[in-house]
């Protein structure tokens, strides 16, 4: 098993090294063709190699002239099966750690709540390989405080770190007929303020955590960003007097998220490759956001 990981692993990486290439030849192609298209002489970098760009050309379609990226790897049987997460949390978890474990699982629909125990990080991730889950999203704390959540897709990743700041589980938002129950419905996702390709990708990570609910669905989760803190509400909402009044009922948890990593890779995967990581003394100016109207002061 661990040799068929690598080899599979070893695979992706080289489709992912040709992607420099493609890329490459995909503007000189689209060069050509806007040209031809437009009446005018064909750019002296592609002249040499027209006959050849021609014919390649013609073999395409649609599906073929826009080159693939490893992140449609990543998510290509995304809208095929519905999505399987196991949720864990670091060893020796607190009981509010535990808690909300426990409420993550009503949260996303089909998840799995596992005890830790001492299980190694390659064992649980090798464990969730071969039980065909698609995430694993691991809990941490910081003196019985939840501060960490780590999101990795399977088999090949990318994995995303995220800081946990100003967690509110259920029993902290009002008593039991306040909150009510969690409805198993499937969510209405709504992903604001993601605008930029950084934006973008987390966006995707996110919302494949979920699968495609029903139209006539009551329950929504929000994924807010401001100033690239990411919060994250979940409600069920009625329609008492038609679509013109809406009323919203809080179900919890809510908890603001901060990326600071992305590895493309799996969490047992020390020397995967950085695809963007968070700086301490990164220029404001040249950092990369969420949101394209954040980069506006």
């Amino acid at each position: 098993m661990y040799k068929r990981n690598a080899r599979l692993r070893r695979e992706y990486l080289y489709r992912k090294s040709l992607e420099g290439k493609e890329r490459t030849e995909y503007e000189r192609k689209r060069k050509l063709r806007q040209a031809l298209e437009e009446g005018k002489p064909v750019p002296t970098e592609v002249r040499r190699d027209e006959t050849k760009l021609q014919h390649q050309i013609q073999l395409e379609d649609d599906n073929t002239a826009v080159p693939r990226t490893h992140e449609d790897d990543e998510y290509a049987r995304a809208g095929e099966r519905d999505p399987k997460i196991m949720i864990t949390t670091s060893r020796d978890p607190s009981s509010r750690l535990n808690q909300m474990a426990k409420e993550l699982k009503l949260v996303f629909p089909g998840a799995q709540r596992m005890n830790r125990g001492g299980e190694m990080v390659p064992t649980l991730v090798d464990m969730c390989r071969k039980n065909d889950f698609t995430d694993m999203i691991v809990l941490h704390e910081h003196r019985g405080e939840p501060d960490g959540m780590v999101i990795c897709h399977l088999p090949y990743g990318p994995t995303a770190y995220f800081g946990v700041h100003h967690t509110v589980l259920r029993h902290d938002i009002g008593e039991k007929k306040e909150v009510g129950t969690i409805s198993e419905a499937l969510p209405h996702i709504i992903l604001e303020n993601f605008s930029s390709k950084l934006g973008q990708r987390v966006s995707t990570i996110l919302k494949y955590l979920f699968p495609t609910p029903k139209d006539t669905s009551q329950r929504v989760i929000t994924f807010a960003n401001t100033n690239d803190y990411i919060s994250f509400r979940h409600h069920t909402f009625q329609m008492p007097k038609g679509v013109k009044s809406v009323a919203l009922k809080e179900c919890g948890p809510r908890f603001e998220l901060k990326l600071y990593q992305i590895k493309l890779g799996t969490i047992d995967q020390d020397h995967a490759e950085n695809e963007w990581a968070l700086r301490a003394y990164m220029r404001s100016s040249k950092k990369a956001k969420l949101s394209e109207a954040a980069d506006v002061e």
